[in-house]
């Protein structure tokens, strides 16, 4: 029987309907690996992706980019090598058919490692693009996709396998014309990995006031042309970025945590609890409370 990248989606569907019954986000024993099982079409909603590959299993989606929008599906796949604040919602999804997905995140680590490996074999990498890539889904990209979902039964596998299937999943990717949109934000000294290195220094102090002048001090850019370039990768500004990776945070402690949101206003660093409520509802949809009583909590 010929294998053909169908053949390896009904494996993967048939893995996660084995599993999860109702619309959940599924984390795993596999660092790096969560799965996606949803019912109904979503509305349009804010999310930051993280250094990652999004395969659709079963169903499609619409990601915002600024004034972009691109749909995918299980054809074709997303790309992620900075973290990137996009909008995003599943616009194929039923009872009878749910939206199945999984995402696999990389590190950073991980990514110098097969460049590494790779050496200097590369393409000109032009000009600098927006921080996310769609792709066409190759067989030899979701082979080995498919084999990491299998490990989910075999856990005495895991510690073993993941990093070298991961290593061979970004290694199918850096030989594709994804590996160039990679390289954009590791490499190539200009001004995309400049920008790379921004959205690094405001994630980790996403909680601090955020001087640009100072950041773009830092990563040896001017104040204007890092506002420039940092728009046209990623569609808002660094403040904006800051923002949205204060939201989400905030989003997780709700989630996972027994806290006011006016507690969670401050350590995601706002000062006003009504301005938090605010900027949450006008990402999210809903207020805090309200928004968190849809999971549950």
């Amino acid at each position: 029987m010929t294998t053909n990248i169908d053949t390896y989606l009904q494996e993967l569907k048939n893995i996660v309907q084995s599993k999860y019954s109702g619309d959940e986000y599924i984390p795993t024993d596999i660092d790096g690996l969560r799965i996606y099982r949803i019912s109904n079409p979503t509305e349009m909603l804010a999310t930051v992706y993280e250094p990652s590959i999004c395969v659709i299993i079963q169903g499609a989606k619409a990601v915002g980019l600024g004034d972009e929008l691109h749909g995918y599906d299980p054809y074709s796949y997303l790309l992620s090598s900075i973290h990137m604040p996009a909008r995003v919602r599943v616009a194929e999804a039923s009872a009878d058919q749910p939206y199945m997905g999984l995402t696999i995140t990389f590190t950073m680590e991980q990514i110098f490692d097969v460049l590494k490996d790779l050496g200097s074999a590369s393409k000109p990498l032009g000009k600098p693009k927006r921080g996310l890539y769609f792709g066409d889904m190759q067989l030899r990209l979701l082979e080995p996709i498919t084999r990491l979902v299998r490990l989910i039964d075999a856990p005495d596998d895991i510690s073993i396998m993941t990093p070298l299937i991961i290593k061979e999943i970004l290694y199918v990717l850096m030989r594709d014309e994804g590996g160039d949109f990679i390289r954009q934000f590791i490499m190539d000294g200009g001004s995309a990995q400049k920008v790379a290195q921004a959205i690094t220094k405001i994630k980790e102090n996403f909680k601090e006031p955020l001087n640009v002048k100072e950041l773009a001090r830092s990563v040896s850019m001017s104040e204007s042309s890092l506002y420039h370039n940092f728009k046209k990768i990623t569609a808002i500004s660094p403040l904006q970025f800051q923002k949205h990776l204060r939201l989400h945070e905030a989003r997780q402690m709700l989630m996972v945590q027994d806290i006011e949101a006016a507690q969670v206003a401050f350590e995601v660093g706002y000062e006003s609890p009504s301005q938090f409520s605010r900027e949450y509802a006008r990402m999210f949809g809903l207020p805090p409370k309200a928004d968190i009583k849809q999971f549950g909590k």
